[in-house]
Formats: C-alpha cells, structure tokens, sequence
C-alpha cells in the first residue's frame, strides 16, 4: 500500500522497514503498527520482558525563561499541575488547559538537573503545532521555547527495562519513578526519564536523530528487547486505564470529567490561578454531569470508539472513548463517558455493537495493575 506522501517519517523508518513494520499513518506520519510477531505476543512480551518503541513523532521542547526567570513559575500560568514544586531531574504529567478549562493536551514536565530552571517538555504528536505555538504566545517575552526536532524519542518499558539499560548506564536502576537524568549510551548523550505509556516500569529516552539507529540496534541486541508497535502500545496504555488525547480527553472535557482530577493538586486548588479553574473547582465540588469510567463487557466481544453506550431501556446516555481486548487482563476492556448517575461501579450498562444489546458494568481502573517501579523504603 502507497501511503500519503505528505505523512513524514521518524529517523527509524528505513530500520521499520527493514524489521518488517507495517506502517500506517498516524498523527502525519509513517509509523509502525505492528511488526512480524503480531500486536498480541508483542503486548505480552512488553509485560513480561522489555518492549522497544519508536515514539519521535511526539513534540520534544526546551522552555527558557528570561533574565532571574523561572520557567515552571511561568508554564504554571497554562497548566493546573504543581510545576514549580518539581526538584531538579523531577518530572510531572499535566494538561494544557484553554480559557474554559477543557483539555488542549497532555504532557510530561521534567525540571532539567543540569538547568533548573530551564523544562524538558513532551507533548502528543497531533497537537504538537498548536502546543508549541499557544506555549511561545503566550509565554513571549518571559521564556522561549526551543523545539528539539532534531531528536527521537524511544520507549523502553517493560520489568527488564531497567536491567537492560543499567548495562549501558551503569547505576540507573537507582533513578526513581518520574525522575530524568542525562547520561551516556554507546557514547550517544541522552536524555531518560523513567516513565512511560504502558503501564509498566521503562525509561522514555531523548537522543539525537544521528543516534537513534544506533542505539536502537544495540538495544535489540538483547534478548529481552522485542520492536513494539502503535497496535500493542495502544492495549497496553488502555489495560493501564491511561488516556489518549484526542479520544479520551479533548478541549471540550476538563480534568475533572476526564477522571484525571489528581492532576490538580491541593496547591494550585488554593491558589485557583490556573486557566478555567472557576469551572474546575466548581466542578470538583458540585460534581459533573458527565464523566470518563471504565467499562467491562460481558463475554469476549470487544467493544471499539464509538460505540453507544446505553441504559437498561436501551436509550443512548454515552459513547466509548477506547475499546479493544486485553490480552493481559484476558477480555475486553474499554473506557468512555457516562451520566454522573450511572458512574458508579459496578452500575450495568449496555453496549449497542453491530445491533445488539450487550451487557457491561462500570469497573474500575486500571484493569492490570501498574507496575511502576517505587524505590524500596
């Protein structure tokens, strides 16, 4: 299949290719959905050894402050979440908020060791444009933003991530969860933090485009190491109850209906100085009409995006968001938005596929437990 000739492409393309990816577009570029062992065994060998993903087509950005500046100070005027209580070599998730306090992305935060008052950000390669562009408005003449398009950005994750690098970098399995440090592999500078989008333990490695081939052969190289593709990363994240932006959340959701409420913390609750957060803190606490829950269908029959959700008179009260089967929890799984009345768990709903009425229950999530690495007390 010819793909569209306006998609771009990752510096690991040809190495896609040459693995036997099979590429799709996907946020305007080529990306690898699968590779020979199949979305299935790929998912699996990530729980149980380390998977290997090419995740460069997210946005990589600097943000610089100005003269005695500090740029978590000033990104917190964008964001709910607490960026100026981050140390140095900490990292954070938040979200963007527009004036209204809908959700124009998601992103991790980190405060660089080496520049503490300099941000490594990394936002969704859909939104990337947009992101940078509202960040460098709105922060001009305070900070600057300086794109890292140079760079790819790879996801190792899985339990044997921290063995795998730590024979590269020595000591790293000491780094603790949401924490970054710069190191060297095979000579490459990089920057890692440990964290990830599947739900299990791994490192998200920033390293310059002329490196990325390199290292992705050295890191295949071990036995425990499998190339991992979108199809794989996407059951795995909906296993682990994470959002994708853009099905989960988007601008018209806000934190609180997106069921990432956490993602304002008691700090900027009290200080109330974030965009939206007269309709956030009411939110939080009157409620909301609507909110993001996750959702088992009885039986084996998945239940894809779309899909109406309704109640015990079959009227339609929500749509799934995410939908698929788990090949770790061993069934189907989904995620979407519901009345504030049925949001309980445990509370059955039914799911309209392909013209029948099946049955399903709230349920919590995650639906596989998380397994991010804490260091021992």
């Amino acid at each position: 299949m010819t793909l569209d000739p306006s998609l771009k492409r990752t510096p690991l393309y040809d190495l896609h290719v040459e693995l036997g990816g099979k590429m799709v577009p996907f946020a305007g570029y080529e990306m690898p959905v699968q590779f020979p062992l199949g979305i299935m065994k790929e998912h699996l060998h990530t729980r149980e050894a380390a998977g290997l993903f090419d995740v460069s087509h997210m946005g990589q950005a600097l943000l610089k402050p100005g003269t005695d500046e500090d740029a978590a100070v000033l990104l917190e005027t964008l964001v709910p979440g607490n960026i100026a209580g981050l140390k140095p070599g900490q990292m954070r998730y938040t979200v963007l908020l527009n004036a209204e306090g809908g959700i124009m992305d998601d992103l991790m935060v980190t405060r660089l060791a080496v520049d503490p008052k300099t941000l490594y950000l990394v936002v969704n390669a859909a939104c990337k444009e947009e992101d940078f562009a509202h960040i460098a408005s709105s922060l001009k003449g305070k900070a600057t933003l300086e794109r890292l398009d140079d760079r790819a950005l790879l996801a190792l994750q899985g339990p044997k991530a921290a063995e795998v690098l730590s024979r590269h970098v020595p000591g790293l399995e000491e780094v603790g969860f949401m924490n970054a440090i710069r190191a060297e592999i095979d000579g490459a500078d990089c920057h890692m933090g440990r964290s990830g989008y599947t739900g299990e333990d791994g490192f998200e490695i920033s390293v310059a485009e002329e490196d990325a081939v390199r290292i992705v052969r050295l890191l295949l190289s071990h036995d425990e190491v499998e190339s991992i593709g979108l199809g794989a990363r996407d059951s795995l994240r909906l296993e682990a109850g994470l959002c994708l932006y853009g099905h989960d959340i988007d601008q018209s959701k806000s934190p609180v209906e997106g069921n990432i409420a956490w993602a304002v913390p008691k700090v900027r609750r009290e200080r109330a100085d974030f965009p939206g957060a007269g309709r956030i803190l009411r939110e939080l606490s009157e409620g909301v009409a609507k909110k993001l829950v996750g959702i088992l269908p009885n039986g084996r029959q998945p239940a894809r995006e779309g899909t109406d959700i309704v109640d015990g008179d079959g009227a339609v009260i929500g749509t799934v968001t995410s939908g698929g089967f788990g090949p770790t929890f061993g069934g189907p799984v989904a995620m979407g938005y519901v009345p504030r009345e049925f949001s309980e768990n445990g509370t059955e709903i039914g799911l309209s596929v392909r013209g029948k009425i099946l049955p399903a229950k709230v349920a919590p999530m995650p639906f596989v437990e998380k397994r991010f690495y804490r260091k021992p007390q």
